[in-house]
């Protein structure tokens, strides 16, 4: 086993740790890009504490509003642009991860000076960019910890990314307390997002990870235990801190140490999410019980009994086939049961007319995988998920 890991992102957690923003960001300057989404901050008091908290240290801020569900290229160009304009020492964003990842992409590209699409598409290792500062309204992506942004590029028809060093953001404050206005259905999207980054880095070649494959299942027992609890009780405070802290764990590279890290069901829903602008979590979760049918063989199996027995608390005396296949079961009941996600694609607004070319720009990313797949296993398994 052989990794590097580092995590420079520090952390503010619980209720109340954003009256501290102010005078975390003013050692870095006076003047700050506030980027977001809908008016939802407004209404939830968000965008008070934030602004409150700016005022109070003196800093300056200009504002970039209507971030998309699935950033898009020109929204974080005209960000950038405002930072040059006028001068932004750092970019702060106010809400969840599509914000955060536009915020990194314009700190990027102000720091470049360069189109994010240029970045983008010459595959830049970022290592220069503005501070970038989180205040967190949703737990899901867990962009608040790692050191990447994916953005949908119109153009092509096809989420990319930027991804570096330099993108992790300086300080994230996570208060529970700004999920419970999350709706019930961004909520089941949002713990859907954090277990198939898990699922992603536990289903790995590799057999010498008990560590963190003992962090990843205590990650996934956390989405199965409390995102049913925040989904039908959206003020609970337990279940969303539990959520929140568990969100970047699974993706901040800890439970990749040691792996082979070949991802799956994100090359097939990003292009997915490219053409159909639809929530990300939702697809993931659609399309997870079909990659695992597919990916199931006498190789793979040891990996779904350990995945059974220490996640949803499958006999383990039970036939390993048995064993397997109830675990799949499991995770469709959780996902789609327990948390209410739509099973099909086509209950997203996805349709046959564009299965080949996802098929294929899925394919592109796929060689890797746990299980290497082909353009024709992905049509296979986006016609069943259809």
């Amino acid at each position: 086993m052989r990794f590097n890991f580092h995590v420079p992102t520090a952390v503010h957690f619980g209720i109340g740790v954003v009256k501290d923003l102010g005078k975390t960001v003013a050692p870095y300057g006076k003047k700050a890009l506030l980027v977001y989404g809908g008016s939802s901050i407004k209404r939830n008091g968000v965008y008070d504490d934030v602004t409150a908290s700016l005022k109070e240290a003196g800093i300056e801020w200009f504002e970039l509003p209507g971030v998309e569900p699935n950033p898009k290229w020109n929204t974080v160009d005209k960000g950038w642009k405002i930072c040059k304009e006028n001068g932004v020492d750092y970019v702060i964003a106010a809400g969840g991860g599509s914000c955060v990842d536009c915020s990194k992409a314009i700190a990027a590209a102000t720091a470049y000076d360069s189109s994010v699409l240029d970045l983008m598409r010459s595959h830049t290792p970022i290592l220069k960019a503005l501070p970038v500062f989180v205040v967190l309204t949703l737990a899901a992506t867990g962009s608040e910890m790692d050191g990447g942004a994916v953005i949908t590029d119109t153009i092509n028809m096809e989420k990319g990314g930027v991804f570096g060093p330099a993108l992790n953001p300086t300080v994230s404050f996570l208060d529970p307390s700004y999920t419970y206005t999350v709706p019930k259905h961004q909520t089941a999207a949002g713990t859907a997002d954090i277990f198939a980054h898990t699922i992603e880095n536990y289903f790995d070649t590799a057999k010498d990870t008990y560590f963190v494959d003992g962090v990843a299942e205590s990650i996934l027992r956390t989405c199965v235990k409390y995102g049913p609890i925040a989904v039908e009780d959206p003020t609970n405070e337990e279940a969303r801190a539990n959520l929140m802290w568990a969100s970047p764990w699974a993706i901040n590279g800890l439970i990749g140490c040691g792996r082979n890290e070949g991802w799956s069901l994100h090359p097939i829903q990003h292009p997915i999410g490219a053409w159909y602008d639809n929530t990300h979590g939702d697809g993931l979760a659609i399309i997870m019980p079909h990659w695992m049918r597919r990916v199931l063989n006498e190789d793979t199996l040891f990996k779904f009994v350990q995945y059974g027995v220490n996640v949803f608390g499958i006999d383990p005396a039970l036939d390993p086939h048995e064993i397997a296949e109830k675990a799949i079961a499991c995770t469709e009941d959780f996902l789609f049961n327990k948390l209410g996600i739509p099973r099909t694609l086509s209950e997203i607004g996805v349709d046959d007319k564009h299965l080949d070319e996802i098929a294929e720009s899925a394919a592109r990313g796929l060689a890797r995988g746990f299980v290497p797949l082909t353009k024709e296993d992905v049509l296979e398994i986006l016609k069943k998920a259809l």
